[in-house]
């Protein structure tokens, strides 16, 4: 994967952002089937909305990565309130197992940029998550 820059017309830009999300009581809502498709549809319909390149999703039983390139107008935080607010509202409707729960996610998150790791090196690792065990 090369590095790409953004172009916009008053900016030129490369900020890659890792998040990392757990549900609520570290619930393992992606051993629901179809829980971790839906999840990853929504996200990329948000991402698409917001202007955000996803690089790459993976979902672990109990938490789930995002690698996304962004553009300087959208803080992590942004970020966060938007993915954890539609997809907690919209998988808590569309799945009976997720409706009793007040919220999805926990307000909690990790989030780091692409310092002096590659972004390379930062795919490699979200994608072998599932495969590490």
């Amino acid at each position: 994967m090369d590095n790409k820059y953004r172009r916009t017309q008053t900016t030129v830009s490369l900020i890659n952002y890792h998040f990392i999300f757990c549900p609520r009581y570290r619930r393992k809502i992606f051993l629901i089937p179809h829980v971790e498709e839906r999840f990853k549809e929504l996200v990329k319909e948000i991402c698409k909305d917001m202007e955000i390149e996803i690089i790459t999703i993976k979902c672990d039983k109990d938490h789930t990565h995002l690698f996304l390139n962004c553009l300087p107008t959208l803080s992590p935080s942004d970020i966060m309130q938007k993915i954890k607010g539609i997809t907690s509202k919209k998988l808590r409707e569309e799945f009976s197992q997720l409706e009793k729960m007040p919220s999805l996610w926990t307000r909690s998150y990790f989030v780091s940029t692409a310092r002096s790791v590659s972004s390379e090196t930062i795919k490699m690792y979200v994608e072998k998550q599932k495969t590490r065990y």
